[in-house]
């Protein structure tokens, strides 16, 4: 019988939806799990960085994560759960595992530019809480970069199953598989969603899909599969807005590509600011014309 894998396909980091005063409005966030994946994800990611957590308070934070379950069931959960503190992840870990969630995705220690050392001993702690530990390799943003031969020795020492890879640099995927075979790599970043599929990854941390999931799902699916003909053409087109992913606005423009296509995206907590005017009309053009060629 072969391992369940939680983690495995079309897992969206999902936006958070926020009222006007923005506090969180959990029935929207429940009923967008739900919408995700009646059109075809195959599960969500809450308190990513998409989600907001670092402005969350622990009750929302906490809540949110209850949502997801409640509304699609434990095993399509994947919170992150990532802290300042290696214990304080280690606590967000167990509430995860406390509201029937099937793994948790974890930063490295984004406090400081941590060492090898202290990027083990993070790992370790966390994996203590008995759930199944994805990594999450963002180097841009922590400073601290989990190299192919750093994660293999992770994952050698039981404290990683899998790595959603958003370094950008698809090279990266055939030497994690030389190292590692049997670590699950995960697609990190929208814009190189068909290169690593391509190069063998298991499954996609997703941002995208939160306005247009069933022609992600299906650029996914023809990748991984090796039909370029379908996938390559629909990749092309969605490209302009896969891109977004990889910019510091990408919560901001993957909301206003929400509320483009008829979701509720909304506004984003402080210190986020609002897009630009030449921002804003970029996005809105990318995803009408996605809209216009029936994507949405």
């Amino acid at each position: 019988m072969t391992e369940h894998r939680p983690w495995r396909g079309v897992l969206v980091a999902t936006a958070l939806p926020l009222n006007d005063d923005l506090s969180v409005n959990y029935d929207r966030y429940a009923e967008h799990c739900a919408w995700l994946v009646e059109n075809g994800c195959d599960g969500v990611v809450p308190n990513g960085s998409l989600g907001e957590y670092q402005v969350l308070t622990p009750e929302e934070r906490a809540r949110v994560v209850e949502t997801a379950v409640a509304a699609i069931g434990g095993e399509r959960v994947m919170p992150g759960v990532a802290a300042y503190g290696s214990a304080e992840s280690r606590r967000w870990a167990e509430q995860a595992g406390e509201a029937g969630c099937g793994a948790v995705m974890l930063l490295p220690p984004n406090a400081y530019r941590a060492d090898e050392r202290s990027v083990l001993a993070h790992y370790a702690e966390v994996a203590r809480s008995g759930l199944p530990v994805v990594a999450y390799n963002n180097p841009i943003d922590t400073k601290v970069d989990l190299v192919p031969e750093l994660l293999a020795r992770l994952h050698g020492e039981g404290h990683i199953q899998g790595v959603k890879e958003f370094s950008g640099d698809v090279r990266r995927a055939y030497r994690i598989a030389e190292l590692a075979p049997e670590l699950d790599l995960l697609i990190g970043a929208d814009d190189v969603l068909l290169e690593l599929a391509v190069a063998g990854a298991k499954g996609w941390v997703a941002g995208y899909p939160n306005a247009l999931p069933r022609a992600s799902v299906e650029v996914y699916r023809a990748a991984v599969d090796g039909d370029l003909d379908t996938a390559l053409p629909l990749y092309r087109q969605l490209h302009p807005l896969l891109r977004w992913d990889s910019q510091v606005e990408f919560v901001q423009a993957i909301k206003l590509s929400m509320d483009i296509v008829g979701r509720h995206g909304g506004p984003c907590r402080p210190p986020r600011a609002t897009l630009s005017p030449g921002q804003e009309a970029a996005v809105r053009a990318a995803t009408e014309k996605a809209v216009a060629a029936g994507l949405a």
